[in-house]
């Protein structure tokens, strides 16, 4: 085949020379508009995978780029006069230069062809090509040529870096967080040869232009950044190899995903790879990475399927249908730690203490968890989480220390014994809204099951106010007198507190248990439903009606009275449902919202009827005792509510007294288009929590010890709430802390003798796996 790649980067021309490995009857040329030894930026970072895949496929130039490395373990944190370090991480890094001299002497060994200083403007320049690989970077002009083809979402990021080096050595990678009178500045700092170091430095936009860095020159800039991080350089100076770029050198991130990565322009196939097709934020170092894994599979189809001109649709199907799935892996975890960076100064270096935000850091992709940090660095690990418990009370003593998740939290005169809840979940399973032995049952079991707090599902405030004629109530005393059984029964055979949750369906209502047709309307025996604004949940549900103001007094006073009697009961904490469509959160969306008096429009306006309840209830619900409020932080849907948002009705609900915001999403618009995956939800309460100063519960996808841990360790989300897993385990809680190896977590004296046993039956697999 005839094979010209467009751009002379670690993409271009590492497949190169697997292709004439593969063949050496191929004709290959890599075109660069650069001359052989110009190149931006210091050092490049990747990972031992990659180098192991590299030297499956071409052994010769892994050993020399691998003689050329420097490898280093350890991670050094700087920040509020505090220096902390941590091992066990294993990176690797090489001059960009370096590296890609590498690369040409063995393409030229090979026989590939490279051309240098040629600017190519057109995959049409060269006809007699059978395959043209856009390896020309985040500006690819072929890109933008077939931007109806590829098409690419690009979104440049908010905060401005400039990517310099140091002769001064280094020995660890290397944050420094240092606070000027602007703002927050990081340099992210590592050595890629002997007597050098990339000495990368972010800021805010904000930060950017108040200290006039956009009116800097170059030189004016540098002198800057050496003054903000002079401690740390202790006199050496920082460099610049981007002479080329006109001003003070500082850039923005480009995120790029293309929604196809190959073009046919009637003659040749066009494959885009590296940062053409994708970036990866400097936050975890992926770019090389993702170019040299391109080349190895696009040229390993190419194996597969025969390296032949009539194979090439097949082949670049199959490339880019595998590599999709890995590089968006990458890219989500990049994202994360991109975000983390974003608002790393104002959400945790001001507001966590050093050791928190150095687990914070650690953890920032979430790609490394709890465990994960265990199996790196233990003895860092157990520090940490000795000083954790001693900041949750928990005293020192010579056992093993307490995980973050099983730590006792307090909040007013609530005190739990562990972070982990029972999410609300409905059950269908009431009569006339009294909750039955069924409820007894269900809860009693999990309360003996471990978790620190359990909520009762979404309890209604009158027989108009139910999704389902399954629904529990709190309308009436033989209700309240159901649930005093069951809060007794929790308080008398466990450790657990339990809460109500309180709420109103709205235009959700009207419904059929879950198992006969979730959110269908009843085939009969219909009541009418109530919503902020005539907009239905389904386009074939019931139409809801506008609440007038004397609904909305009745409703409200319906959740006073439905308060008082939960308090009798004897609950530890209520929590009012602002979530997932019901009809306080119809309020707050502006998907639902289509009001024109005070109740509508503005975030303010949207929030009044719903603080109003709020304030009703907390007015009568005990002093002592906290309150919640469950917030849907995303809409997941165009023109709805956005973490922003939330955010700002969470301050208001903070205002009026809320102690927790329970942070899920999502189920307000029946069209919604959520991004799941692990911990989705999670940043949600990371944003509250760290940005407002509220105690905030994170919920889904959690799903085992390693991800509470991690969530409350690095200060996301205070609490941890888990539905499904405790619907297929009622005692999730004491199983998952067996799994992690802590026996101290007290069983039910019941269950004592089976304790040791199941400890035991866990040590003998984990045995055998090894």
């Amino acid at each position: 085949m005839r094979i010209v790649c467009i751009g002379g980067g670690p993409a271009g021309l590492y497949f190169g020379i697997l292709m004439k490995m593969l063949d050496p009857a191929h004709q290959i040329s890599v075109v660069e508009r650069n001359r052989p030894y110009d190149t931006f930026g210091f050092g490049v970072v990747f990972s031992d995978a990659t180098m192991d895949n590299m030297r499956k496929w071409d052994p010769k130039t892994a050993d020399i780029i691998e003689q050329a490395f420097n490898h280093w373990d350890d991670i050094e944190v700087l920040i509020k006069g505090r220096r902390m370090r941590t091992t066990g991480h294993g990176f690797v890094g090489i001059g960009r230069k370096r590296l890609l001299n590498i690369l040409q002497a063995r393409a030229e060994e090979l026989g590939v062809e490279l051309i240098f200083e040629r600017e190519v403007n057109s995959d049409l320049e060269f006809p007699d090509a059978d395959l043209i690989v856009a390896s020309d970077g985040v500006n690819s002009k072929l890109r933008v040529k077939y931007a109806k083809e590829f098409q690419p979402d690009m979104q440049m990021r908010p905060n401005r870096y400039i990517w310099l080096g140091t002769k001064r050595p280094f020995d660890a990678f290397t944050f420094d967080f240092r606070k000027t009178e602007h703002g927050w500045f990081q340099a992210h700092i590592y050595k890629f040869e002997e007597g050098a170091a990339t000495f990368i430095i972010e800021t805010t936009e904000e930060a950017y232009l108040a200290h006039g860095l956009d009116k800097m020159e170059q030189d004016a800039s540098i002198a800057f950044c050496e003054n903000v991080f002079a401690e740390i350089l202790e006199g050496h100076h920082l460099v610049s190899n981007a002479r080329h770029l006109r001003g003070s050198a500082w850039l923005s991130f480009p995120r790029l995903i293309c929604g196809k990565w190959t073009a046919f322009n009637g003659n040749s196939h066009v494959v885009l790879m590296g940062d053409a097709a994708h970036t990866a934020h400097f936050a975890i170092g992926s770019g090389t990475k993702l170019a040299l894994e391109d080349a190895i599979e696009l040229t390993n189809q190419f194996k597969l399927h025969g390296a032949v001109r009539e194979n090439i649709p097949a082949v670049l199907a199959a490339y880019e249908e595998l590599r999709r799935v890995d590089v968006a892996r990458i890219q989500n975890a990049a994202r994360n730690a991109m975000e983390w960076f974003e608002v790393v100064g104002s959400r945790y270096a001001d507001t966590l203490e050093p050791e928190q935000f150095m687990y914070s850091l650690l953890t920032r992709s979430q790609r490394i968890s709890h465990e994960n940090l265990r199996l790196r660095d233990k003895t860092w690990l157990e520090g940490y989480e000795r000083w954790f418990a001693e900041q949750s009370g928990v005293p020192a003593t010579n056992d093993r220390v307490t995980p973050p998740m099983l730590t006792p939290f307090h909040i007013r005169g609530l005190s739990l014994t562990n972070r982990i809840i029972v999410s609300p979940m409905a059950m269908y399973s009431a009569e006339e809204g009294v909750p039955n032995d069924f409820h007894l049952v269900h809860l009693g079991s999990r309360a003996l099951g471990g978790a620190g707090l359990l909520f009762t599902e979404m309890t209604c405030v009158s027989p108009e106010a139910r999704i389902t004629p399954g629904c529990c109530g709190l309308w009436n005393d033989e209700q309240a007198a159901a649930y005093k059984r069951i809060v007794d029964f929790v308080h008398r055979n466990s450790q657990a507190r339990i809460g109500i949750q309180l709420g109103h369906a709205g235009r959700k209502g009207s419904t059929r248990v879950a198992w006969e047709g979730m959110d269908e309307r009843l085939p009969d025996g219909n009541w009418p439903v109530v919503s902020a604004s005539a907009v239905p949940y389904l386009p074939d549900g019931q139409l809801p009606e506008p609440m007038t103001r004397a609904e909305m007094d009745e409703v409200r006073d319906q959740f006073v009275a439905a308060a008082k009697r939960g308090a009798s009961a004897g609950f530890d904490i209520l929590e009012l449902h602002c979530a997932h469509g019901y009809l306080l959160s119809s309020f707050l969306s502006p998907l639902t919202n289509r009001r024109s008096d005070e109740y509508g429009g503005s975030i303010e306006n949207r929030a009044r009827y719903p603080l109003e309840v709020f304030s009703a209830i907390r007015a009568v619900w005990p002093e002592e005792k906290p309150m919640s409020v469950r917030l849907s932080c995303h809409d997941w849907a165009e023109g709805g509510n956005t973490p922003e948002d939330a955010l700002a009705f969470a301050r208001l609900f903070k205002e009026a007294g809320a102690d927790l915001v329970d942070c899920s999403s999502g189920q307000v618009w029946a069209d919604d288009h959520p991004v799941y995956g692990r911990l989705y939800q999670t940043p949600f309460a990371d944003k509250i929590r760290n940005e407002l100063g509220i105690a905030t519960i994170a919920v889904g996808a959690i799903s085992e010890a390693d991800h509470a841990n991690s969530i409350i360790a690095a200060g996301r989300a205070d609490l941890c709430a888990i539905a499904r897993p405790h619907l297929a385990d009622p005692a999730w809680t004491l199983h998952e802390a067996a799994k992690i190896g802590v026996k101290s977590i007290a069983w039910p004296k019941q269950y004592l003798s089976g304790k040791p046993q199941y400890e035991a039956n866990l040590e003998r697999a984990a045995g055998a796996k090894s």
